[in-house]
């Protein structure tokens, strides 16, 4: 019984989300068809389809390394760090392409072409005869291994191509759409101008739609996968079957997680049968889910396809505008061009340190998650759906705080949002440190090489839930205080013939970011965990620091 309520809470839960997400869903795409631009809708949902796919992937990749190939987390991670590093470097790469033949649309298309054949590999199950082993030396372990780091690549590669791109025309979408109201007076300018900051929050909520059910596919074909072979998920389990084929040692942890991770525990006839079992059992669930991030690009894909007709054409637009300027008016321009790229780059410089410890949550978060949080009632993975529901369910209510302040001659401007937004960031890991020194944990390796009779002896136990909940509550807000806004300023300050080259750098200070985000990991196994976050909350801390000395410049820029 105890089993099946743990397949079946992830299901009771995903019905709970459904339920709260959809009302938001039909929300946004009625205020986003009334108010905002059209294409914003499609462009919107061809985002979501895509990063439905990713999230599925995202969610379960850095602990898919590590219940593969047997991996140390440490080395998990840097993998991981270099692969999310390349996602968002190679926007740079897109951003280039698109800008130079300025053909947005073929570029994003190819992208979203590129990323289903990577997440097609990626769901293929291969094994060496080991079962995937890292005491596998005859060459196949390596060989799947880069495998995998090229189906990876793949994706990297086309990502790249569309994420970047898709968010430039979402921006000139809002270009068109000012143009036509300057032509009705300042005030309808003023007023559409003022739909762009909510225009990429909805934007960015359609991302996160995709993102909250994502997280729980991969588990749930994982589980249901496991259960027909008599196993059950366990998220200690795997490396310690990596462990025992390694060494040959049956520990007292060993033994009691193999009896917890069977249905039938009569069926089991050695260890090392049911360690090569369990792992090949495990990771053939994974691979499978990724057929479901293959068909989402497909649909996105298909959306898009479908509506590419109605979107920008910059080309052609590009070709009337830069006809008839003087000498003198090309010397101001590229002045101001100057000016709008100093603002840029000061941003991505804070945006870098943003998402370092944001991206946490993929990072030394999601083994937290899964070493330091009981997870019982369902798997580790699923915390990422956390974070865009949160996105969901606060981004009205922020719009709203917004608004309201705006009506009252206070308004917040981009630049103080983002700076607000770190010091909120830093929150969730002041919280994280203190129940951590209360709690007396350990690091990470220390807590995790513990038996159930060492834990009570040292008085430590497992934290509940609640604990990742207010975690990720404050991520969020943070977040949604500096990612979507963050789009935003950079639609506002990027020349017009450099848009797709702008919003590949802030995708670039984010590869940036994400290129160190192993670093968590190290800290984490290595001290008591406390510290770990108390590093973390010194980068957001200063960079909030940096942000409101520079606030009433970038202001005067963005006006």
């Amino acid at each position: 019984m105890k089993h099946l309520w743990e397949t079946n809470a992830s299901l009771v839960i995903l019905c709970a989300i459904l339920i709260v997400v959809i009302p938001f869903l039909v929300f946004y795409i009625v205020k986003a068809k009334k108010e905002h631009p059209k294409g914003l809708v499609a462009a919107a949902l061809s985002n979501m389809g895509e990063r439905f796919g990713y999230y599925i992937m995202n969610a379960v990749l850095t602990l898919f390394l590590v219940s593969k190939f047997g991996l140390p987390k440490e080395v998990a991670g840097i993998i991981f760090s270099v692969f999310y590093f390349g996602i968002y470097i190679l926007s740079l790469v897109g951003g280039i392409i698109a800008d130079r033949t300025q053909k947005y649309n073929s570029t994003i298309q190819w992208g979203v072409t590129l990323m289903a054949f990577g997440y097609i590999a990626l769901a293929i199950p291969l094994f060496s005869k080991e079962g995937g082993l890292i005491v596998d030396h005859n060459g196949t372990w390596w060989a799947i291994l880069i495998f995998t780091c090229l189906a990876l690549l793949l994706i990297a590669f086309g990502n790249g191509l569309f994420k970047g791109n898709l968010q430039a025309l979402v921006g000139q979408m809002y270009d068109n759409f000012e143009a036509e109201a300057a032509k009705k007076g300042p005030e309808a300018l003023a007023e559409a101008k003022d739909k762009r900051d909510s225009g990429f929050q909805i934007f960015y909520v359609f991302i996160n739609i995709g993102g909250v059910i994502a997280p729980f596919v991969a588990p749930l074909i994982r589980t249901w996968w496991l259960k027909i072979h008599n196993f059950v998920y366990n998220a200690d389990m795997p490396a310690l079957c990596h462990q025992y084929i390694a060494n040959g040692q049956v520990t007292q942890k060993f033994t009691e997680t193999m009896n917890n991770s069977v249905i039938d525990p009569s069926l089991i006839t050695n260890a090392t049968q049911f360690s090569s079992d369990y792992i090949d059992v495990y990771n053939t669930g994974i691979h499978y889910a990724f057929i479901a991030s293959a068909l989402a690009m497909v649909i996105s894909l298909i959306i898009f396809f479908a509506n590419k007709k109605g979107f920008p054409q910059p080309a052609k637009k590009v070709a009337t505008e830069t006809a008839g300027y003087t000498a003198e008016e090309k010397l101001e321009m590229a002045k101001e061009i100057k000016q709008r790229l100093y603002a840029l780059f000061a941003v991505l410089g804070i945006a870098i340190f943003f998402w370092l410890s944001f991206h946490q949550n993929t990072q030394s978060l999601k083994f937290f998650a899964s070493d330091f949080v009981n997870t019982e009632m369902f798997p580790a993975e699923i915390w990422d759906s956390m974070n865009p529901l949160f996105v969901i369910i606060l981004t009205p209510l922020i719009m709203i705080l917004f608004a309201a302040l705006a009506r009252k001659g206070k308004p917040v401007s981009t630049p103080r949002k983002i700076a607000i937004g770190m010091g909120i960031a830093g929150c969730a890991y002041l919280f994280l440190m203190i129940f951590s020194i209360m709690k007396q944990y350990p690091s990470g390796n220390v807590f995790t090489s513990m038996d159930a009779a060492e834990m009570a002896k040292a008085g430590l136990a497992k934290a509940a839930p609640w604990v990742m909940i207010v975690t990720y509550f404050f991520l969020t807000v943070a977040e949604l205080f500096i990612s979507p806004l963050g789009l935003s300023f950079v639609s506002k300050v990027a020349p017009k013939h450099l848009q797709g080259i702008c919003q590949g750098l802030w995708l670039g200070a984010t590869a940036i970011g994400n290129l160190f985000i192993f670093v968590g990991t190290v800290m984490l196994n290595a001290w008591p965990i406390w510290q770990c976050w108390g590093v973390f909350l010194a980068i957001c801390l200063v960079s909030m620091t940096v942000m409101l000395c520079m606030v009433k410049w970038l202001e005067k820029i963005t006006k």
